[in-house]
């Protein structure tokens, strides 16, 4: 059984395929950005400010608290991604199709 030769000139010149790029990249560039922007802002506020070694819960201070939330973000950042994949992915599909792959 012979498969088809793939022509990836032909699908990244497809409009599916352009819609998918940008649709990721709709998404992807902000969340990067608001994850590098999360990830670093503890350790240069802990470095060029005070207020974070103020106590929030006690003897917990918000320092330890910011860095508890950089778990939940991160955990939170990867269920988001995880369910805009599936709409990625459908959008493969639809240009799979278009090009009479699979």
């Amino acid at each position: 059984m012979q498969r088809k030769a793939v022509n990836y000139t032909d699908i990244a010149k497809s409009g599916k395929f352009r819609e998918l790029l940008r649709q990721k990249r709709k998404f992807l560039v902000p969340m990067t950005v608001f994850f590098f922007a999360f990830y670093f802002l503890l350790p240069i506020l802990t470095s060029y400010t005070t207020f974070l070694n103020a106590p929030a819960l006690g003897p917990v201070s918000w320092a330890w608290l910011f860095a508890f939330a950089q778990f939940i973000m991160t955990w939170a950042l990867c269920i988001v991604y995880s369910r805009r994949a599936v709409k990625f992915d459908a959008l493969i599909q639809e240009v799979k199709r278009e090009q009479g792959l699979r």
